[in-house]
């Protein structure tokens, strides 16, 4: 459907949750259909069953040492894109080159006979560069015969989902949005908490001002989460002119705590004026100016993935997002946010007796 937020989940079917992503072109014109690509002493097969339950994956059968399959001149295609392929072998375990030329150190991948997305960041030669290589069977390759399905290049560092070229072209996915949501019944302008469970696309995307606010209609008024160019993760109080932020969240930046961004985390930000706080998976992080910051919120009646005026849009993942026209005591923010102590939050809600509205 159109202009619904898409529901993601893991590749258990698992963890349901909002999937918001930036635009992105898929380069390549023919992303399943193999017989389109050049075929360098190797032989197709098509009507396989693929990872999307249609009939559309390919057999290729080669030989180790000699051959390849490739799409040539994929156009825009550069040394830092990104390039996935869907593959598994017929039967067993073994490795072989994926997405580009068999001499790259980033390409060897271990295959199994259960489905993966594979991914390679950019080329480490420039020969073949132009090329997009579905399987190279010389190099290391120990494999003589896989099974692939649903190849993608794009002009990001990092991959984003499928995106099918099914027509001879390419196809580009607009940027995803989801804006509008807010009650100034059900949200307090004096007090209250925001909670979300969040992760960024990648941990090289959390630079790219990815923002979600409590607002007023405008980024003047707000409660939130951005990102900023820096790579620092931050949360933040404004009005209008004055503004107080928890900068490079110490509980979230994985170059100085191990903690990966791009997996979910946990926060929750409490807005009274002279008294807020923010917990993060658990545990409370203090800044004084941000917990004594005094302000006087004239609505705030919106909840948008964005900065509150349309603008830096949030691209990420969501599993949770509530709005608590109340501030909450500690022990009830530590469980909100704890990572062990409630299975879900229908469970948090049952437990303290909450409405979910």
């Amino acid at each position: 459907d159109v202009d619904l937020a898409r529901i993601n989940y893991d590749s258990n079917g698992d963890n349901g949750h909002i999937l918001l992503e930036p635009t992105s072109t898929n380069l390549l014109p023919y992303s399943e259909d193999f017989s389109e690509w050049t075929s360098s002493n190797a032989t197709l097969e098509s009507g396989y069953a693929a990872p999307d339950g249609s009939a559309n994956a390919y057999k290729v059968t080669g030989t180790v040492g000699s051959s390849a399959v490739y799409f040539a001149g994929v156009s825009n295609l550069s040394s830092t894109s990104t390039r996935t392929i869907w593959a598994k072998t017929v039967s067993g375990t073994g490795q072989a080159h994926l997405c580009s030329f068999n001499g790259n150190t980033n390409n060897l991948k271990t295959i199994t006979n259960e489905w993966q997305r594979f991914e390679v960041n950019g080329t480490t030669t420039s020969t073949g560069q132009a090329n997009f290589y579905a399987i190279d069977f010389r190099g290391s390759t120990d494999l003589t015969e896989i099974i692939l399905w649903g190849a993608q290049a794009e002009n990001l560092s990092y991959a984003t989902s499928y995106i099918p070229t099914l027509t001879g072209s390419t196809v580009t996915r607009a940027t995803e949005t989801l804006t509008g949501s807010g009650n100034s019944t059900l949200i307090n302008s004096t007090e209250g908490v925001l909670y979300a469970e969040i992760a960024m696309l990648s941990e090289d995307d959390k630079a790219s001002n990815n923002q979600l606010f409590l607002n007023d209609g405008t980024s003047l008024q707000r409660v939130g989460i951005f990102t900023e160019s820096a790579g620092d993760i931050r949360v933040q109080i404004r009005d209008n002119d004055e503004a107080t932020d928890i900068r490079n969240l110490t509980a979230l930046d994985q170059s100085q705590s191990g903690v990966d961004v791009a997996a979910f985390n946990k926060i929750a930000i409490q807005y009274k004026s002279g008294e807020n706080k923010l917990f993060v998976n658990g545990s409370r992080i203090t800044d004084t100016n941000f917990d004594s910051m005094v302000f006087n919120f004239s609505s705030l009646d919106n909840l948008d993935f964005d900065s509150g005026a349309n603008s830096n849009y949030f691209r990420g993942k969501c599993k949770a997002l509530a709005v608590f026209n109340e501030a909450l005591e500690d022990d009830e923010l530590e469980l909100l946010t704890g990572v062990t102590n409630y299975g879900s939050f229908g469970e948090l809600a049952s437990a303290n007796g909450y409405t979910i509205i």
